[in-house]
């Protein structure tokens, strides 16, 4: 069973990690994070197109009798 003050009388615990896997994490990390953001680009970019396709379409007439009637 664990006492109230275990926590605080517990050895240190020291992670040593070499500067190169340190520098790798990050590099990870900041690769993920770029993966992340083209996602986001892409969905933005497709969501553009499609508000722009349907701007074109209300814009555009649909029949003649619209166009001549401009409605």
């Amino acid at each position: 069973m664990y006492s109230l003050f275990d926590y605080a009388f517990a050895p240190t615990r020291i992670v040593v990690v070499s500067e190169e896997r340190l520098k790798q994490a990050e590099k990870d990390a900041m690769q993920e994070r770029m993966e992340a953001i083209d996602q986001r680009i892409e969905t933005l970019s497709k969501y553009r197109q499609e508000l722009a396709d349907e701007l074109k379409e209300l814009s555009e007439p649909q029949s003649l009798e619209e166009a001549l009637l401009g409605e």
